[in-house]
């Protein structure tokens, strides 16, 4: 990959930039918002929250209870544009609803300038996420195909593609061609996440676009699953290109911080249930500036 071409974010002297951070809020289960704003904060990035919904806990849990904000959101983005507020990024990742992605559509037309990041997260391991309808996931992908960076697992680049999920271990041409397919779609960067062969101690993603080659980036196996990762992963992605990195180093960074996190939630009690744990980790965050 040639870095001169994937620097995506030039970081200015003292200058803090803003970032639209398009996600739900949940009360308990790192995810989401709660992953982003301390990731990008750290960063030296001042997060403009847009909340798509609001949670009591990820969905994992029995018995979660969610309030669906689409109907304020439009009022909500009047507001900002209003009194004149400035986005040098925009950054979705859970939808709460199909309009939802109007609303972003709308901070794009607000923000023309502004790097578009869509972490499309719908759907893991074969399997949708149990709030996403088909309407959501087809305005999901419909957005998808207008990132700058786009991040979906295997299962998410399958729905968006509109292909059968074919599980976690594909090959580099497989891998290779799922992201020129995504490229073709309108997609400027593809960070395809989570392929696992079998019998294979490494997770491995794949990075590519339309003005540079697919590389690999490989990371050690961790033999559990934690929920949260991939925000983190997205989060530590666009804080990393943020804060001037090259795409390359970006990916590579941020799935050294997931690794290490992962690491540091098995060290603590009921660590399956509550999430990833990533708060002593923050300084490497603030060490990318």
């Amino acid at each position: 990959m040639s870095e001169s071409d994937t620097y995506l974010y030039r970081r200015e002297g003292d200058y803090i930039p803003r970032v639209a951070a398009v996600h739900d809020l949940c009360g308990y289960g790192k995810c989401s918002l709660g992953v982003a704003i301390p990731v990008l904060s750290a960063a030296g990035c001042d997060v403009c929250p847009v909340p798509t919904g609001l949670f009591s806990s990820h969905t994992a849990f029995p018995g979660w209870y969610m309030h669906d904000t689409t109907e304020m959101l439009e009022d909500y983005l009047g507001a900002w544009e209003k009194i004149g507020v400035e986005i040098d990024a925009v950054y979705s990742g859970f939808l709460g609803a199909p309009e939802q992605v109007d609303r972003i559509r709308d901070l794009y037309a607000m923000y023309p300038n502004a790097l578009r990041v869509v972490d499309p997260v719908m759907a893991d391991h074969g399997k949708v996420y149990p709030t996403y309808t088909p309407e959501l996931c087809a305005a999901m992908a419909e957005l998808a195909c207008g990132a700058d960076i786009l991040t979906p697992n295997l299962t998410e680049a399958a729905i968006i593609l509109g292909e059968e999920w074919r599980g976690t271990d594909i090959s580099d041409d497989e891998a290779k061609r799922m992201i020129d397919a995504l490229v073709a779609k309108g997609a400027k960067h593809v960070v395809l996440k989570g392929i696992q062969r079998e019998g294979e101690t490494c997770i491995r993603n794949f990075v590519g676009g339309a003005d540079c080659d697919t590389v690999e980036v490989c990371n050690e196996y961790l033999p559990y699953m934690l929920h949260g990762t991939g925000d983190l992963y997205a989060s530590c992605l666009l804080a990393a290109v943020m804060a001037g990195r090259s795409l390359a180093e970006a990916v590579a960074f941020a799935g050294d911080f997931v690794h290490d996190a992962m690491i540091v939630s098995a060290k603590q009690p009921e660590f399956k249930d509550r999430g990833v744990s990533f708060e002593p980790l923050l300084g490497k965050v603030c060490g990318l500036l």
